[in-house]
């Protein structure tokens, strides 16, 4: 599957992954289920014991701002669109990308109402499609829309480094990433690669998402990137009719966990229909509703993420 998939990059010259894919061919040649076994996996050993990567920033990138949670579900990449087009918002004139790291479920392409394949540049650039005022990145735009990428961590990480490497973003003062849940080899693997500006950690009230929240807040310090905050989602429901607020998933977790890991709550973001829907149709409701309540709770999460940022001129 992973080689049929590679196949379909041909057109991205650049997108040479003649490793990984020489390790998953010779793995099945010899009938180990993908796994590479014996001299094989030796003869990598040096390639991996000669230390960590040298960071080198992303060309044109100002500012990278990581957007993570310790698990699945809890509504991050929605929120990773939110802030990217509320940054925005509240200010024109700055220039902000979302690259979408979620290699084996990317979500961008759809939110963001994106579609077809990036163009490459004369230099063998990846152009970002762009919509909302926004240039945005994913794997979503390499492969058939559906189908699985099945893949080892070998492959996932060659194919992360493509995505930070070979895209022409041009000039921008942010550009959002949105992680894949967890903390795990590509989490790792990018907070090597490049100079993060900071992280910031979304989670649910939830006491099983905020013990994961912990986890990903220790992660990124361990390999010191600055954790800006946390952002509590789903953090109540206010009935349509009766305006009667229910915490569905607890109340005041993040709360507790900010104050107990010496960190900001950057906002709480209600759990609601038009979030939801707004991303399904992909018109993000900061787009869709700009004057909403809704709307405006994700900019003021983003604006309190802007101040942590190092000011950009002609901006603030």
């Amino acid at each position: 599957m992973a080689v049929m998939i590679f196949k379909r990059l041909e057109y991205l010259k650049t997108f040479d992954f003649r490793a990984a894919v020489h390790l998953t061919v010779a793995a099945r040649k010899n009938n180990t289920n993908g796994i590479i076994v014996g001299k094989k996996d030796q003869d990598h050993r040096p390639q991996r014991a000669r230390g960590l990567p040298k960071k080198w920033p992303i060309a044109g990138v100002k500012n990278v701002v990581v957007v993570a949670s310790g698990k699945g579900g809890v509504g991050k990449s929605t929120v990773s669109v939110n802030l990217a087009l509320g940054m925005l918002a509240c200010h024109q004139s700055l220039r902000v990308g979302l690259l979408d790291a979620d290699i084996y479920g990317p979500s961008i392409p759809k939110m963001m109402n994106l579609h077809g394949r990036p163009e490459v540049t004369k230099q063998n650039l990846m152009k970002p499609l762009v919509n909302f005022g926004v240039p945005c990145m994913s794997m979503g735009f390499l492969v058939e829309e559906g189908a699985p990428i099945v893949w080892r961590g070998l492959m996932v990480m060659s194919a992360i480094e493509k995505l930070l490497r070979q895209v022409a973003w041009g000039e921008l003062d942010i550009l959002v990433i949105d992680m894949p849940p967890g903390t795990g080899d590509t989490q790792l693997s990018i907070s090597q690669l490049i100079p993060i500006t900071g992280a910031v950690i979304v989670t649910t009230p939830q006491d099983i998402a905020l013990l994961d929240a912990r986890r990903g807040t220790e992660m990124f310090r361990k390999v010191h990137v600055p954790v800006l905050g946390l952002i509590q989602n789903m953090s109540h429901y206010i009935c349509p009719n009766c305006h009667y607020k229910t915490y569905i998933f607890g109340k005041d977790g993040a709360t507790n966990v900010a104050k107990e890991m010496d960190l900001e709550l950057l906002g709480d973001v209600p759990l609601d229909i038009n979030i939801r829907e707004t991303a399904d149709l992909g018109k993000p409701i900061v787009v869709s509703q700009p004057d909403s309540p809704l709307s405006m709770c994700f900019k003021e999460v983003s604006s309190r993420i802007l101040d942590k940022l190092p000011k950009q001129e002609g901006v603030r």
